[in-house]
């Protein structure tokens, strides 16, 4: 997923399914198991009483289940949910972290008001360095700055580096390191402002490698003719990032905007 074009990350309530499939608590487990069998769209549904969301049950619930038992009996309750304001990026990970395929999105009152999958998700952004967006940093730095710029693809060695990013997340940690074992990673984006190395794109690869014992990884690197104040470089001043040991690795499988249906019935109840 792309930026809007006013430079506005999407969020979820733009991309998740509005017409959600759900059943009720009180709904008999033979029902659902022969909905599910017979649907070739649903392993699972939602379950709510009056749109308030109870917990989620699937077809793995229903296998052992006595067929005559209602579903909030064999239901899963600790459910993890979004929120319509959080971002597509975030409810990514969340979903590729937690191993879901589906995640219930509900409002601040704790009702259903749609879902979003892992393929809704899928093409939520990853970095990627190619040549053109190396050009099109150079476009911008050259409209900012009256300096000349030239590109040119080296190796370049990490601990040389200074990130311009103060956080990196721990699920796209895995996909980098995947992709670097497998000599699939794309190079680097690395300025070069009169011998300072700053980082501008692939601080999850970077990190992945440090992980892995890397040293040294193929960049891109856009040399400017001398040195010259960069905006990044004051960011990264400001935030105390020197070096890689100064990137914070986050979580997100708990991201503020997530909850849990055990959370939102308690607090119903307060």
């Amino acid at each position: 997923m792309q930026a809007g074009s006013d430079g506005r990350k999407p969020k979820v309530e733009e991309y998740m399914t509005r017409d959600v499939v759900t059943v009720s608590p009180d709904a008999g487990v033979r029902e659902v198991a022969s909905r599910i069998a017979e649907s070739d769209d649903h392993s699972g549904f939602p379950v709510c009483e009056r749109r308030r969301v109870q917990g989620f049950v699937s077809a793995r619930d229903l296998l052992l289940a006595d067929p005559e038992d209602r579903i909030f009996k064999v239901m899963e309750t600790d459910l993890i949910v979004a929120h319509p304001e959080m971002k597509v990026t975030d409810a990514a990970r969340v979903i590729l972290r937690s191993g879901i395929r589906k995640l219930p999105v509900v409002d601040d009152a704790g009702n259903l008001v749609g879902i979003i999958s892992n393929s809704d998700v899928i093409r939520s952004q990853i970095e990627r360095a190619t040549p053109g967006k190396v050009l099109k940093l150079i476009e911008t730095l050259e409209n900012i700055h009256d300096t000349g710029f030239h590109q040119e693809r080296r190796t370049v060695v990490l601990e040389e580096l200074i990130p311009t990013q103060s956080r990196v997340y721990a699920d796209e940690l895995e996909g980098r390191r995947y992709e670097l074992e497998h000599g699939l990673a794309e190079p680097l984006v690395v300025i070069d402002n009169g011998g300072t190395l700053l980082l501008a794109d692939g601080h999850h690869r970077v990190m992945a490698a440090d992980r892995l014992g890397i040293d040294e990884m193929d960049a891109y690197v856009v040399v400017i003719d001398h040195e010259i104040d960069l905006g990044m470089a004051r960011t990264a001043e400001k935030e105390g990032l020197s070096s890689l040991v100064d990137v914070e690795v986050v979580d997100y499988a708990r991201h503020p905007l997530v909850e849990t249906t055990k959370r939102l019935q308690s607090d119903a109840r307060e």
